[in-house]
């Protein structure tokens, strides 16, 4: 009995290795951001099986993962985080009402937290990313503009790698193209911000350009107010 038990762990700890081994590979080979095993098992055949896994994928992959990629069910998806995604934006509805438009999830997130503060609620995330183009701004005002809760929108960059004034243009154009009604308060920092606060103010629209970000989410509450 004693010499069966040993050969039996033997095999299942031979056969866990071999399980182990090809789990990283498959985490190596697919790109994978997560492999999550649970339960990992085994039989009553002593047979070591993965029952059941999650994987996640890395999203800038799939250029190389494009037979993985194309099996994403998107049936149940906001149709707007679809469109959003076509055009390299990040953005995930909410139940607020102060749209907002933002570079980076750190201050995305740091921009909804003191909407809260300040008493309102943001009715999305939406970051741009660093390499957005005037384009993209547009899109991304768009799809604010498609939620029939918004009402206002609140523009918060901080140009590191951004440039302001690429951000400034696509505000006008977008504002311009949509005749935007929504209050729109907008707080641009960094790179080429000058410039940029220059257009806004010469563009002749209805835009409160706000330097500091307390005072800019304070004035994007009171709007809805």
């Amino acid at each position: 009995a004693w010499y069966q038990r040993r050969v039996r762990e033997a095999v299942v700890s031979t056969q866990s290795t071999g399980e182990i081994r090809k789990l990283y590979d498959l985490f190596l080979g697919v790109d994978a951001t997560q492999v999550e095993v649970n339960p990992f098992g085994l039989t009553d055949q002593n047979e070591v099986v993965c029952f059941d896994a999650k994987i996640n994928f890395d999203d800038n992959s799939q250029f190389r993962q494009r037979e993985i990629f194309a099996m994403e069910d998107t049936s149940e998806s906001d149709p707007r985080e679809l469109e959003a995604a076509e055009s390299d934006l990040n953005y995930i509805a909410m139940e607020g009402n102060i749209a907002c438009l933002v570079n980076g999830a750190g201050l995305a997130m740091a921009t909804m937290d003191i909407i809260q503060l300040h008493g309102g609620a943001p009715a999305n995330f939406l970051d741009v990313g660093g390499k957005v183009q005037e384009a993209q701004v547009e899109k991304a005002f768009n799809i604010l503009t498609q939620d029939p809760a918004v009402k206002a929108i609140f523009v918060n960059i901080f140009g590191g790698i951004v440039d302001c004034k690429v951000i400034a243009s696509g505000i006008i154009s977008a504002c311009q193209k949509t005749a935007l009604e929504l209050p729109l308060v907008v707080r641009l920092k960094g790179s080429n911000m000058d410039a940029a606060r220059d257009l806004l103010a010469s563009s002749g629209l209805k835009i409160q350009a706000i330097d500091q970000l307390n005072e800019a989410a304070e004035a994007a509450v009171k709007c809805v107010m």
